[in-house]
């Protein structure tokens, strides 16, 4: 997984009665791009460090380059 800042973090919910997170992420900690990322969440306006597992993916935001 790799991320840049401006990127968006989605996290699955493990159940169908638990929601989709989503956050921006507004730091990367690891090198070139990988985890661990600091992230703002959308639907609580905090932020918070996350080391994120197999149930979550990046969605490039409107300004990050495509993958090459």
């Amino acid at each position: 997984m790799r991320a840049r800042v401006g990127d968006r973090l989605v996290v699955e919910g493990p159940r169908d009665d638990v929601p989709r997170r989503t956050a921006v992420v507004t730091d990367v900690r690891g090198r070139d791009g990988a985890p661990p990322y600091q992230v703002r969440w959308v639907d609580e306006d905090r932020e918070t460090l996350v080391f994120p597992g197999g149930d979550a993916h990046i969605e490039r935001g409107p300004e990050s380059p495509a993958e090459e």
